[in-house]
């Protein structure tokens, strides 16, 4: 069984803060800011930080490589998902699949369906409103997510029934490289004129869209200021100075946490959202930490009620969600309405598309030799010579209004080593701006890495992700190439003894960790796999062509040998 690392597993709990949710000056002008536009009608907002709809395709990849790319116009215009399918196998963009087109047709019926659908969104309240509302229904914050508290019956239920008319949406599931991004991405692009209110989403942004929307809300209350899961941090700092005696288990960290009386603002969320979007599409959807569960089950049936429909694609089953995670039974009805609301559909088949053999560009050097690196610094140099947009030293990128720091970059090109973008605490927030800002990042010095390197693994994993979703043209130096990056030595992992020292510091039992994915690297051997097929579909030719959003093929051939693994 696999076992974190003492320092990340110390944060384990913390991580319901998600990115940039922590207590700050900046981060409540931010808030305050956001809870502004608040004042204004919804069709005067924008939406905080979700990309808007538009048609478009990425460059021609394979099957599971054709993923949306917002900046980049459609060149295949149909008006279903069966016949632009079949386009694209005519112009050769992708190889026809029997078991895809059986995924294309299942398509096609939730297409046919939205056609005659119209959703009636929630009533727009004003900030009076939602203030007064979120003070008369106000308990503990995750009581009301947990379905804690004296209310906690049957009436809290029907309040989420779906109405009938509701088309059932999609859940995709299946390995890396079985096309899930192409077969959504598909299905958005030839969504019916009629729906008009639309999105294509990272799971990871639309996270973070939630956290700065609920703070938003949650600052319209007399509550002090704080972030959404502020109430997390106060509990685990209590169960951690306690010790294991006083601290008690996690569920009494919730119930502390629960009892402090904060308004919940998600409900409010998820009525927000829902009159913003009639279909939310989400890739790469998981519940990995206990944060992401409680908040989940309650956005998503809220959302369900008012008549949102959803596509999302998963590696997961819905009944492997947060497998064996921290108090899982209570997010199970989130389980249940996916698995009611969602046609489940299996995409595995046995075929990687983005393993089929294609010529590898330089952009991925390993080892790094003499002749590799000088090569690798002559790309450099080409992708930075533009005298009018000189190379400067630690510019300043701003994200939820802190400042991170870029070690070397020019407007559209950025270049970190290893240790400078994994080796210190960043949130996936950071990366997503980093890969908006760039069009261009270069990554020096990739280690070996096995699956007790957690910390830095998953930044590594949340990294590539970011640029995979954005386009962004990597060019890596690594000591080993891409298929044996995380396959290092597991006796480097830490000891029994430091993972007792953990638990004993965040005050659990082996009764209350149980097998979760925190403690077991489950949801880590997931994520690695998909970032492998990530980084060799990057590592080609063609995605060095089409992506970074600019011509580049030259600046990449810039040597007379191709050092590229």
């Amino acid at each position: 069984m696999a076992r974190p690392q003492l320092a990340l597993a110390r944060t384990a709990l913390a991580a319901a803060i998600r990115a940039g949710a922590r207590s700050s000056p900046a981060a409540a002008a931010a808030a305050a800011a956001a809870a502004a536009s608040l004042s204004q009608p919804s069709s005067q907002r924008r939406p905080t930080a979700l990309p808007s709809r538009s048609l478009s395709t990425s460059p021609p990849l394979t099957n599971a490589g054709l993923t949306a790319l917002h900046q980049r116009k459609i060149t295949i215009e149909s008006s279903d998902p069966t016949t632009k399918y079949q386009l694209m196998v005519n112009q050769g963009l992708i190889r026809d699949d029997p078991h895809q087109r059986s995924i294309v047709n299942v398509l096609q019926r939730l297409h046919e369906e939205l056609k005659t659908y119209k959703q009636i969104p929630p009533k727009e309240l004003t900030p009076d409103q939602i203030k007064h509302d979120l003070n008369k229904k106000k308990k503990g914050f995750f009581q009301s997510l947990f379905g804690g508290g004296p209310d906690k019956d049957n009436a809290a239920d029907d309040e989420y029934k779906v109405p009938e008319d509701v088309p059932k949406g999609l859940y995709l599931y299946g390995d890396v490289g079985t096309g899930k991004s192409m077969l959504m991405d598909l299905f958005y692009e030839t969504l019916p004129a009629n729906i008009t209110r639309a999105r294509r989403i990272h799971f990871h942004q639309f996270m973070i869209d939630a956290h700065k929307r609920a703070h938003a809300i949650k600052s319209l209350t007399h509550v002090p200021s704080g972030m959404v899961m502020s109430a997390v941090t106060a509990a685990t700092s209590t169960v951690r100075s306690a010790g294991p005696a006083g601290g008690g288990t996690e569920r009494s960290l919730l119930n502390r946490a629960g009892g402090s009386g904060e308004a919940d603002p998600i409900g409010p969320t998820a009525r927000e959202l829902a009159r913003e979007y009639e279909v939310l599409c989400f890739d790469e959807f998981q519940v990995t930490d206990i944060a992401d569960a409680m908040i989940m089950r309650k956005l998503l049936t809220t959302m369900m009620a008012h008549g949102v429909v959803f596509v999302m694609t998963s590696n997961r089953h819905p009944d492997n969600l947060y497998k064996n995670g921290i108090q899982r039974s209570s997010f199970v009805p989130c389980i249940e309405a996916l698995k009611s609301q969602l046609r489940v559909t299996d995409l595995n088949s046995g075929t990687d598309y983005r393993k089929m053999p294609r010529a590898l560009s330089n952009v991925y050097f390993s080892p790094p030799t003499a002749e590799a690196t000088r090569e690798y610094e002559k790309i450099f140099d080409a992708f930075t010579s533009d005298p009018s947009d000189p190379l400067l030293e630690n510019r300043k990128v701003q994200v939820w209004g802190r400042d991170l720091l870029v070690p070397r970059s020019t407007s559209s090109v950025a270049r970190f080593t290893f240790q400078e973008l994994c080796g210190r605490p960043r949130a996936a927030a950071d990366y997503i701006e980093l890969c908006n800002t760039f069009s261009t990042v270069f990554v020096d010095g990739i280690p070996q890495m096995g699956i007790h390197q957690r910390d830095v693994a998953r930044r590594l994993i949340t990294f590539i992700d970011a640029a995979y979703e954005a386009k962004t043209k990597l060019l890596i130096t690594s000591e080993v190439p891409v298929l044996q990056i995380f396959s290092g030595n597991p006796e480097k992992g830490p000891t029994r003894d430091q993972m007792r020292a953990l638990m004993d510091d965040l005050g659990l039992t082996m009764d209350d960790i149980g097998g979760s994915p925190i403690f077991t690297g489950e949801e880590e051997l997931f994520a690695f796999a998909r970032v492998i097929s990530r980084l060799t579909e990057m590592s080609s030719q063609r995605w060095a062509e089409f992506s970074g959003g600019r011509e580049t093929a030259g600046k990449l051939n810039v040597g007379s040998k191709d050092e590229a693994q």
